[in-house]
């Protein structure tokens, strides 16, 4: 399972030059609004050095790290949901996604005009919550038409249509779906944007990157979701660095991560994912899961095959694994454990899995 990012944010925030970055490509970044029409999508590995650490080990011939996908859609206007701007048809191509990540302006640039006229992040974050909720809205109408004619014909559970009212109602009380504790399972066909967790990226200068009193204020306007701080067009120049210097880099305006390892990082966490490992001589892979996944169900994600036929797992842990060597000899030294059907799954399991079919 890959972790799928769509990106969404008023036009000339920064929205394609971030995808840019992120996914090493050439998409137009201009200042203007709507140089972007159609969706950009991009699938980027995620940097993981205990897979370099296991193909040393192994010997494996290649890396397979864990992925990201990014869909970078049109700017939004205020009035989208009416027509005004490109409209908001171009969300239909992130009704997919895992996560939303709200890019929000947060750079000062008398060059980059700003759609609504000052660089205003409540202002903006407003207008992009509020044209989601209204296209959700949209969805949910023509949902609820349609649900109540096949429960009338006894051809649909009542408590599909009963959450998508409730959802409607939550939505014209002006709340996110996010942060109702509404279930909406019965309804996730609907692909609905507001229900989606949600990564606010805020793209702001070197003067905001060292200020924990203004970052601190940002944080405070997306609580309780998460902040990922970067400045794009640093981003940009990271992609021809190597390691050290893109370090040296960031350094010098405060940061410690790249965007990318931010977004990677909190979109995992956001998200309740975590990867295991496995390795031999042809790779070393990441191999993304759920938290609390038991083995046979993340040896689905290998084949299905794996599960369907699950016999054991034996597990070395990557910091024992790393400690030891070698395989044989972390099972030497008692690091290796065989697991049965109910063993819950840890970031940087080692795993092999024995299956009979």
């Amino acid at each position: 399972m890959a972790l799928t990012i769509g990106i969404v944010g008023l036009p000339n925030v920064g929205k394609s030059t971030l995808f840019n970055a992120l996914t090493k490509n050439q998409v137009l970044a201009a200042n203007y609004p709507f140089a972007t029409i159609e969706p950009n999508i991009g699938v980027v590995n995620l940097p993981d050095p205990r897979l370099e650490k296991l193909a040393e080990i192994f010997g494996s011939e290649r890396i397979l790290p864990a992925a990201v996908s990014f869909v970078d859609i049109a700017g939004i206007v205020r009035g989208a949901s009416e027509g005004e701007g490109l409209g908001n048809k171009f969300l239909a191509n992130i009704r997919e996604a895992d996560a939303i990540a709200q890019v929000v302006r947060g750079f000062s640039d008398a060059d980059v005009v700003h759609v609504e006229g000052a660089v205003n992040p409540r202002n903006d974050m407003e207008t992009i919550n509020a044209e989601l909720q209204l296209a959700d809205l949209e969805t949910l109408e023509k949902a609820i038409t349609r649900y109540e004619k096949e429960v009338k014909g006894r051809k649909l559970d009542p408590s599909v249509l009963e959450a998508a009212v409730a959802a409607r109602d939550a939505l014209q009380r002006g709340e996110l779906l996010s942060a109702s504790t509404l279930d909406l399972a019965p309804i996730k066909e609907l692909g609905l944007l507001t229900a989606k967790p949600f990564i606010f990226v805020f793209n702001v200068d070197e003067a905001v990157l060292t200020d924990p009193a203004r970052k601190a204020e940002l944080e405070a306007l997306v609580a309780p979701a998460k902040a990922v701080f970067l400045d794009a067009k640093i981003e940009s120049e990271l992609i021809d660095l190597d390691p050290a210097d893109a370090a040296e880099l960031l350094a010098s305006t405060g940061q410690e991560e790249s965007g990318l390892d931010q977004l990677a990082r909190i979109g995992f966490d956001t998200l309740g994912l975590q990867t295991y490992l496995t390795a031999g001589p042809k790779e070393s892979r990441a191999w993304t899961i759920g938290k609390g996944w038991k083995a046979p169900q993340a040896a689905g994600v290998i084949h299905t095959d794996f599960e369907k036929g699950f016999i054991k797992a034996e597990v070395i842990s990557f910091e024992d694994l790393v400690a030891t060597g070698s395989v044989v000899e972390a099972r030497a030294k008692g690091k290796a454990r065989l697991e049965g059907k109910d063993y819950v799954m840890q970031d940087g399991d080692v795993v092999e899995f024995r299956f009979n079919v």
